[in-house]
């Protein structure tokens, strides 16, 4: 069998490819959209035919790629009946299968964390893809989307530490860079689930988390809730985006990271769209960057090469963002934002001009 693990750093998510090494069959879970392009070459590059996106739950903290996936590759969408999604091809229940080629993932319902959380366990039971209900030393939280701690804890109990102590466990996220567990250590060594802790005091645990919401909750739910499907249906498909390695924001941005501008300087126009003062200002400007205030940019155009990538600047990337979509429309179709704008610039210590410590 075929197997990757991706990450995106943003969310702390994890995204698994597997794929039947003789058919070629493969399923991709848990996609992150700002990912389908890397997800795409990854598949494209092994040679592999996408058979299923696969959700374990609705999420709260990004926006799945599933629907780009689907048609980018023809790709079938699946996720639990229990979740409210609509748009699904597939809406799973306990004790199913999803086949690809020769091999199978089993469904089993670990509601708790969302009310549709599903972990898939692999056919010879040496892995199993927990979503958030069992996390490295951890689980997801139980206080929004019909949470639930005493669900979470016996469906953790039930569903999961049955599985032979050898089974390794590949979670939804991890914030600490670990990247796997096994079903025998998570028994022994997991500070909330261990099978030493009783539920009540798992639940009096999780009831006093105190944690904040996901910022990302309002736009990644409802968008979870019809899998993905972008508000803009043109996915930035108009675009040239093989300039540079670039990512497509749910909003319907191309964005560049600092760091590679901060090599690549030389082979694109930057444009900062902030005010004049801001240029000068604490923040300073990146070295060779053009000022034209977002205001003026329709009126000054003609500064700008068509042929040449234009990377568009401004103090977040909130400005800038608006900026790529006016260019976009004049017929510029090199543009990208600069992801984070000066703020994450300086935040990484990349060189300016002007500015303060």
């Amino acid at each position: 069998m075929i197997f990757r693990q991706l990450f995106d750093p943003q969310s702390s998510t994890y995204t698994y490819l597997l794929a039947d090494s003789a058919t070629r069959e493969a399923v991709l879970i848990d996609p992150v959209f700002e990912h389908v392009r890397r997800d795409a070459a990854l598949i494209e590059e092994l040679g592999v035919k996408l058979a299923w996106t696969l959700e374990t739950h609705v999420h709260a903290d990004h926006v799945t790629g599933a629907s780009l996936l689907k048609r980018r590759f023809g790709s079938m969408i699946a996720l639990s009946r229990d979740s409210g999604a609509a748009g699904a091809d597939r809406l799973l229940g306990d004790g199913e299968r999803v086949n690809f080629g020769r091999r199978s993932l089993e469904v089993r319902a670990t509601p708790g964390h969302t009310s549709g959380c599903l972990s898939y366990v692999l056919d010879d039971l040496s892995m199993v893809f927990t979503g958030d209900a069992l996390l490295i030393r951890g689980c997801g939280r139980t206080d929004f989307q019909q949470g639930d701690a005493r669900r979470l804890y016996r469906s953790v109990r039930d569903r999961i530490f049955p599985l032979p102590d050898h089974c390794l466990i590949y979670p939804a996220h991890d914030y600490r860079g670990l990247t796997s567990s096994s079903v025998a250590e998570e028994r022994m060594y997991n500070p909330r689930l261990a099978e030493s802790i009783g539920e009540g005091d798992f639940v009096g645990y999780m009831t006093h988390l105190g944690l904040a919401h996901p910022k990302l909750m309002d736009v990644a739910v409802p968008a979870n809730l019809r899998c993905g499907k972008p508000d803009k249906e043109d996915s930035g498909k108009a675009a040239d985006t093989d300039w540079a390695p670039l990512s497509y924001t749910f909003a319907g941005i191309w964005e560049l990271q600092p760091e590679w501008l901060a090599e690549n300087a030389g082979r694109v126009q930057v444009v900062d769209v902030r005010e004049a003062e801001e240029f000068d200002g604490a923040l300073g400007h990146i070295q060779g960057a053009r000022l034209i205030t977002l205001g003026s940019l329709k009126n000054n155009l003609s500064e700008i090469n068509k042929e040449k990538p234009v990377v568009v600047v401004c103090r977040s990337g909130a400005r800038s963002a608006q900026a790529t979509v006016i260019l976009r429309g004049a017929g510029y179709t090199k543009v990208a934002n600069l992801a984070g704008g000066m703020l994450r610039w300086r935040g990484q210590r990349l060189p300016v001009e002007g500015g303060t410590d």
